[in-house]
């Protein structure tokens, strides 16, 4: 087989988070190097423990964490999320997981990634799953490492309606001006996995089942989603989970596997209702944003559970 990837994780676990981190612990495809942590989901504290835990449910103690922004560059947080994940970010059941083996790296988040960009023999592939405040930092202080990066391939942003707002999805909306700048920027592509595809890929009652059924981290990440699922059942009426990073994170993974459009995207600062809005705007300065359109939701559906019942 050809040599993995090595790839970073940029998170706010968060419950498709979760199953985000185990896909890429799976996929023999990329090496995850780091995961950095925000806020977003739930306060940052919370969830850098909560990866902490992922990684050691998973026994890979090796892949370094680092805690990052806790709050949005500019403007304060409008709401989280824990209405979906629970108030420990893991549908109620991070206490059930087992405790982070080694302690967060003590350079941060920035520092964390700027060091795997420099250490590595091959351009790293960047998925912020969360909001895009580290990765906005990233490219600001480090404007010499965006040769290291060969693409952020980010899930966040919608083109119809949102999930935090009319407008907004969730990620952008936690901080727009953060996202602004990682989607108008010139030295790195982007590959944007909007809220219209990943809502076209959930999860069904027999896929979970399939899951729980896989083996004990198989059965811990299921009872990680059971909460999710119902939130998800209240606000759409389906029985089903849209594993949102998860979608992103195979992207990334596997390039190729989503259908893209290049697109110029801005988003929307201002303070008014259209807040976090991702617009496409012909003609825009800025290199255009490569957005996930289309996929064929059950191979894609099938390739993430492939992968996760591997790890047992």
């Amino acid at each position: 087989m050809t040599h993995a990837k090595p790839l970073i994780i940029d998170t706010d676990p968060g419950v498709d988070d979760a199953v985000a981190i185990m896909l890429a612990l799976a996929s023999p495809e990329v090496e995850l190097r780091a995961v950095t942590t925000v806020f977003g989901n739930v306060p940052l504290p919370r969830t850098t423990e909560n990866a902490g835990r992922l990684l050691a449910l998973c026994d890979r103690s090796d892949v370094p964490v680092g805690a990052g922004a806790a709050r949005p560059l500019v403007h304060p947080q409008r709401e989280r999320a824990e209405a979906w994940h629970g108030g420990d970010g893991l549908g109620g059941r991070a206490e059930a997981l087992p405790a982070p083996i080694v302690e967060p790296d003590p350079r941060g988040a920035v520092g964390l990634m700027a060091s795997v960009l420099r250490a590595a023999g091959e351009p790293v592939t960047i998925a912020p799953i969360g909001p895009l405040t580290n990765v906005a930092l990233l490219l600001a202080v480090h404007p010499e490492l965006a040769p290291r990066i060969d693409r952020i391939v980010m899930m966040g942003g919608a083109l119809g309606a949102g999930n935090t707002s009319g407008v907004a999805e969730f990620n952008v909306h936690c901080d727009p001006e953060a996202a602004h700048r990682v989607l108008t920027q010139t030295d790195v592509p982007v590959t944007m996995v909007p809220l219209d595809l990943t809502l076209r890929c959930p999860a069904s009652p027999e896929w979970l089942d399939e899951l729980a059924a896989g083996g004990p981290r198989c059965a811990e990440l299921a009872q990680v989603v059971v909460r999710y699922r119902a939130a998800y059942r209240t606000r759409y009426g389906i029985d089903a989970v849209a594993l949102h990073d998860a979608v992103a994170v195979l992207e990334a993974t596997v390039p190729g596997t989503l259908a893209t459009k290049a697109m110029p995207m801005q988003v929307a600062c201002d303070l008014g209702p259209a807040r976090g809005a991702t617009v496409a705007v012909p003609g825009a300065d800025g290199a255009p944003v490569h957005v996930a359109l289309d996929a064929d939701p059950d191979p894609v559906l099938a390739e993430i559970l492939a992968r996760l019942l591997r790890l047992g």
